[in-house]
């Protein structure tokens, strides 16, 4: 699959109980729930009540806005983003530590509002703050989306194609001012991070509020499924539109395809559309009253399950959960601790890869970056989805408590880790790069692009424009091939007289040496990508088998009053140890598997153009384990 990837259910399970903190009251007495029954208004906006929102008065109508909401979160945050990180570093000049930071920004709003939008949403009105947080969404997106406004028209490339040597200089003007957009988006990331945080806080224990105990797993369960398809939708929707050029209309001087590494996509015409579609959230939450119908009768059902044995009169004498200071106090529950450190564990992995799966597909096996973030959608969305329902639906069938939900929890994360193997033997390896993996034909060196065969050739190291040899090595550009002349063949650009390619004697009646090196890159003869998605598929769904119960168990094994404070410790937790480290680790592993930098006239590193594919796949599992 964020976010950066994110905030977002597809990488860690929300709070559904956040916030709640009940009054006590005596055994046998109703005190409070005439309070709480006077909350139950109409769905409507103040005397404007109409009969046909009553219709939406209930769990299921709040559950319907909630789970619209999620989506277009999901499709922003877990979606959108992590499918344009390669983008944006390309465009924007950034290496993938810095991306990862972009990722990671959005828990990190998170991690600073959770406890407080806990402590005081709780009083609130719940609905009202899921109202805010739509407008915080929407503005986000708005945010993020500003750069390719503001940064002109994109041109790599466009002024340097063919064959002969080209003078470049450093200087003030030509010092790019594209890397300083990071904050833009680090901008955007925050407040979409202020947006989400009454979203999974507030909004899903409104949820669980408003359900009897028996019910409240299988509507969270639902409410996570339909989230999930969010990010769904983000990864296809947004990764058709990578196949559009950046700024639509391809220009005249620039002669690219979707297969040139050059190629950008439109990466921000879905932040618009979500920005619009976000804000018309607002009109529903804004309707809907501080309690449904019922609730008050609900909550004076609900009894703490496992602690019976004076621990809720603990919590009651010493006013538990109603002050910052009780803070440390929930560290001292052994198993609520052991709960979060290995749900941080699965996020941090879970982060990274939904952040850099397409990434990692797209230089793993060659493809195009609208086909990889396609691919990851299709094969992480609805593996996280299965997981998820599957474990929901085998925890409330079977009724499990506390401790048989921990055993459940072991036993799918093994298998996960199991799984996890794949890439030892379904990596690819690295693809014949002349300067880069092997040398000019035995001259020169590894990792200096300049050999005696392009010596005299003054090529520029500035400019990107692969072109691959008939000896199927790929060349830095047609001057590091040492080519001489070009020809258009059908529309594609072909080179003649390259002093480095090797020559080959022609076959009788092939037409494939009328060429000595075309331009793209050369076809990837790497077949294990079938065999890797079907195994990281199933390593998904067991790693998501342990949300929907770790969210369980943290409810079932501290106290009633101490529930608020247990989920906020695991919120916060959650994202120090792994959602917000988590996209910058696999970043920073990336960026040490890189053997190709950009590095323009001025001599500053931008993007990566090629990794070492075997270190990239040991470097993302050593993380993983």
């Amino acid at each position: 699959m964020n976010g950066g990837g994110i905030e977002n259910p597809v990488f860690e399970p929300p709070s559904p109980d956040l916030g709640r903190q009940r009054q006590a009251t005596p055994a046998g007495t109703d005190a409070g729930v005439p309070a709480a029954v006077a909350e139950e208004g109409p769905c409507g906006w103040g005397r404007c009540a109409p009969k046909a929102l009553q219709l939406c008065n209930n769990p299921e109508g709040y559950l319907a806005a909630y789970s619209l909401l999620a989506i277009f979160q999901g499709i922003v945050v877990n979606g959108l983003i992590n499918i344009s990180i390669s983008t944006i570093e390309k465009r924007y000049l950034l290496n993938s530590s810095l991306t990862g930071l972009i990722s990671a920004s959005y828990d990190i709003a998170f991690c600073i509002l959770s406890l407080f939008v806990s402590f005081f949403g709780e009083r609130g009105h719940k609905p009202r703050w899921l109202a805010f947080s739509a407008f915080m969404l929407g503005l986000g997106s708005l945010v993020f989306s500003l750069p390719h406004f503001s940064s002109g028209k994109y041109h790599y490339g466009a002024k340097f194609e063919g064959t002969g040597s080209a003078n470049f200089t450093c200087s003030t003007s030509t010092k790019s001012s594209l890397p300083d957009y990071l904050y833009v988006f680090i901008l955007g990331q925050l407040l979409l991070g202020v947006g989400g945080t009454p979203l999974y806080t507030l909004g899903t224990a409104f949820i669980d509020d408003s359900v009897p105990k028996h019910k409240s797993s299988f509507y969270i369960g639902i409410g996570y499924a339909m989230s999930l398809l969010g990010p769904a939708i983000g990864y296809v929707l947004g990764g058709q539109l990578l196949n559009i050029y950046i700024d639509i209309q391809i220009p005249e001087s620039t002669k690219m395809d979707q297969d040139d590494p050059r190629w950008l996509g439109a990466w921000w015409i879905a932040f618009l559309a979500c920005f619009f579609s976000i804000w018309l959230l607002i009109i529903p939450f804004s309707c809907f009253p501080k309690h449904l119908p019922g609730t008050a009768k609900i909550q004076a059902e609900k009894i703490s399950e496992t602690h019976n044995d004076g621990s809720e009169a603990f919590v009651e004498t010493k006013n538990i959960g109603k002050s910052f200071k009780d803070f440390p106090m929930a560290l001292l529950n052994p198993v609520l601790m052991s709960l979060i450190i290995a749900s941080s564990s699965e996020a941090l992995v879970a982060t990274g890869f939904a952040t850099f799966l397409p990434k990692f597909i797209e230089n793993q096996f060659g493809k195009t970056s609208s086909f990889s973030a396609t691919l990851a959608g299709l094969v992480l969305i609805p593996a996280a989805a299965v997981g998820q329902i599957i474990s929901g639906i085998l925890v409330s069938k079977y009724k499990m408590d506390c401790k048989s939900i921990i055993k459940f929890m072991i036993s799918t994360c093994s298998a996960a880790l199991l799984l996890n193997t794949v890439f030892l033997f379904a990596k690819c390896g690295n693809e014949a790069f002349a300067g880069v993996s092997e040398t000019y034909n035995g001259t020169g060196m590894l990792y200096n692009l300049t050999a005696p065969c392009n010596a005299n050739c003054r090529c520029s190291r500035s400019i990107y424009y692969p072109v691959c040899g008939r000896d199927k090595v790929q060349y830095f550009s047609p001057c590091f091939a040492g080519c001489a002349s070009h020809l258009f063949n059908n529309m594609k650009k072909t080179y003649h007289n390259c002093s480095c390619i090797q020559k080959l004697e022609r076959e009788n009646g092939s037409e494939d040496f009328l060429y000595e090196a075309v331009s793209g890159k050369c076809p990837t003869q790497c077949k294990f990508l079938p065999l890797f998605l079907t195994f990281f598929f199933f390593t998904v769904v067991f790693t998501f088998m342990a949300v929907t119960p770790t969210t369980v168990a943290i409810l079932r094994c501290v106290p009633d009053k101490q529930r608020s404070f247990a989920l906020g410790v695991q919120s916060v937790f959650l994202r120090l140890l792994g959602t917000i480290p988590g996209p910058i680790l696999f970043g920073v592993a990336i960026d040490n598997s890189c053997t190709l930098w950009d590095i323009n006239e001025c001599k500053t590193e931008g993007a990566c153009w090629v990794y070492d594919n075997e270190r990239m796949a040991y470097l993302l599992m050593g993380i993983s384990k």
